[in-house]
């Protein structure tokens, strides 16, 4: 079972590094290194395309040990800018790997990470992105839904996001939020859909409960072996793991894709 990372609170025992919203987070020293690793993958990377950009970035965090829940904040908790590269979920991975490649040093690191992370650069719970098409949605917009446009088969369903079936939500203190929802059905991802994806997508496991866009993400990446799904594992692995895209497509309803901008 997947674990849904945003709209899990984070708990108080999860060993984390933040600070109160209002300051930039003191680094821990293997957090600063890989920031450091990461700027020079970016700097390096010349003109090279967006997708091949994320792809390097993200190779560089294969094998980081998974966590869960990895963000403090609630309705009745303070929201804390959390900055650990020690472990990741999965919706962190994507934060961090978004954030570098848009950064040439630690501290714009930083404010990128903000910009990815909550709406309006306003570090609090009721501005942080906590479901996967909100960084399509959403300030700053960070990618494009080309779901529908790589395949025929594509639905679209009206989801009530934080609405949970028994009337209640997931998240208290943050509204119900109607939104269109399209995937491609597990059965429809066939070699033309496979074709038109691209490397550095960002791909989100559909879900058919009620409240919820998605139960994952990664980024899909084009290998001489075939696509993978790059992702922080909540499986057997637990660390950042290319897993084969059409076997891991087996296993969730769907598939929802982003496009970074």
């Amino acid at each position: 079972m997947r674990i849904i990372n945003r709209i899990v609170l984070a708990l108080a025992a999860v060993l984390i590094v933040a600070t109160p919203a209002h300051a930039a987070p003191a680094l821990d020293d293997t957090s600063a290194r890989t920031i450091d690793e990461l700027l020079a993958v970016r700097a390096a990377s010349g003109g090279l395309h967006r997708g091949e950009l994320i792809n390097r970035l993200s190779a560089r965090l294969l094998g980081t040990p998974y966590g869960a829940n990895m963000l403090i904040g609630s309705a009745t908790q303070p929201e804390q800018l959390v900055v650990d590269l020690r472990r990741v979920d999965c919706f962190t991975f994507l934060d961090y790997i978004e954030a570098a490649s848009r950064s040439t040093d630690r501290e714009e690191f930083v404010t990128e990470l903000v910009a990815t992370r909550y709406t309006d650069r306003r570090v609090e719970f009721t501005h942080r992105k906590h479901f996967f098409t909100d960084w399509a949605r959403t300030e700053r917009v960070a990618a494009t839904d080309v779901t529908a446009t790589l395949s025929a088969a594509a639905r679209t369903t009206t989801k009530h996001l934080n609405a949970k079936a028994d009337g209640t939500t997931y998240l208290p203190g943050l509204p119900v939020v109607d939104r269109a929802i399209t995937h491609i059905p597990s059965a429809a991802v066939d070699g033309a859909v496979v074709a038109g994806l691209r490397t550095g997508d960002f791909v989100g496991a559909y879900t058919p409960a009620a409240g919820l866009d998605v139960t994952h993400v990664g980024i899909l990446v084009h290998t001489t072996a075939g696509p993978v799904l790059r992702n922080a594992s909540s499986l057997d692995a637990y660390r950042v793991v290319d897993t084969p895209l059409l076997d891991y497509t087996r296993t969730v309803p769907g598939l929802v894709v982003l496009r970074p901008h």
